[in-house]
C-alpha cells in the first residue's frame, strides 16, 4: 500500500491507499489505526481507490490536544483535498462513524455514498446508553495511565479478542503514542455527539449501507435509529462476517462503482 502524509491545521497526519478507481475513504474506530480496516480493503482494492487514514490522535497521526468532531471533520476535508478527490464514498467503523456522520451532514456535496459499520452515536438528545457510558469510562480509566505506565496498560481491552485478531491488535498497540491514546480515550469517554438528533439523518440523501451493531459499545437500539432515519439505506445484520464483501455488493447495487466526474 502507498503511504502518504498531509497537513491539517498544522498537524501532520498519516494515511495509506491502494488501488485505482472511484475513491473510498475508511475511518477506523477508537484505540486503533488504519490497520484495523485493512481486512475491509482487500475485497475492494482491485476495483476502487481505497484510502485509510490514521485519524488524528491514532496510529502515526500523533495528537495530544483535545479532540472534537469539528476538528476530525476538518481533517477529513483536508484529506480529500490532498488526494484531489471531489466526491467520495465514506466508510465509518465503530467510533469512526461519528466523523462520517458529521461529515455527511455538513458536506453533502462531497459525498457519493455512506457506509456505517456498527454505529456508536445516537445524538445529543439521547447520548450514550448506560452500558456505553460505563464501558468507555473503563477504557478511559486504563488509557489515562498510558503516559506514566506506557501503552501496555491497554492490553486488557484486547484480551477477549479471537487469537488471530488479538495478536495483530497487540502489535498495533505497542506502536501507539501514549499522549495520543489519552486524548482519543478522553474524547470518546466525554460523550460528545456528532449531531443533535438522529432525525437529522433524514437529510442524508445519498445511498447508505448500515451494518448493524449489537454489543455494549455498539447497541442494537442505535442501529435501529439509523435504519429508521436514513432515507436510502441498505441494512445488513450484525451476523455479517464478510463486511468488505457486503460493501462491495452495496457499491455495485447502488451504482457507485464508476468514477464520478469532477467539477
Amino acid at each position: 500500500m502507498r503511504e502518504f502524509s498531509f497537513d491539517s491545521d498544522g498537524v501532520q497526519l498519516f494515511g495509506v491507499e491502494d488501488g485505482e478507481g472511484a475513491a473510498i475513504v475508511m475511518l477506523h474506530g477508537g484505540m486503533a489505526d488504519h490497520r484495523a480496516v485493512l481486512p475491509l480493503i482487500a475485497p475492494l482494492r482491485d476495483n476502487y481507490r481505497v484510502v485509510a487514514p490514521d485519524l488524528r490522535g491514532s496510529g502515526r497521526s500523533w495528537n495530544s490536544s483535545a479532540l472534537t468532531f469539528d476538528v476530525l471533520v476538518r481533517d477529513a476535508e483536508a484529506l480529500l483535498d490532498h488526494l484531489d478527490v471531489e466526491q467520495v464514498v465514506l466508510v465509518g467503523v465503530s467510533s469512526g462513524t461519528g466523523t462520517a456522520m458529521k461529515f455527511a451532514l455538513e458536506h453533502p456535496g462531497r459525498l457519493r455514498g455512506l457506509v456505517i459499520v456498527t454505529p456508536v452515536y445516537a445524538g445529543e438528545d439521547r447520548g450514550y446508553t448506560d452500558q456505553q457510558t460505563a464501558t468507555f469510562a473503563m477504557m478511559d480509566g486504563l488509557a489515562s495511565r498510558a503516559i506514566e505506565e506506557g501503552v501496555g496498560v491497554l492490553r486488557p481491552l484486547y484480551a477477549n479478542l479471537p487469537a488471530a485478531i488479538r495478536e495483530k491488535a497487540m502489535a498495533m498497540l505497542e506502536e501507539f503514542d501514549p499522549a495520543s491514546v489519552v486524548a482519543t480515550s478522553r474524547f470518546i469517554a466525554s460523550g460528545d455527539q456528532p449531531f443533535a438528533s438522529v432525525n437529522m439523518l433524514k437529510s442524508i440523501e445519498v445511498p447508505s449501507l448500515l451494518l448493524r451493531g449489537d454489543d455494549p459499545m455498539h447497541p442494537a437500539e442505535v442501529s435501529d435509529l439509523y435504519a429508521a432515519a436514513l432515507p436510502n439505506c441498505y441494512v445488513y445484520p450484525p451476523s455479517t462476517h464478510d463486511v468488505g464483501g457486503a460493501i462491495s455488493a452495496f457499491l455495485d447495487e447502488a451504482g457507485l462503482s464508476s468514477v464520478p466526474s469532477t467539477r
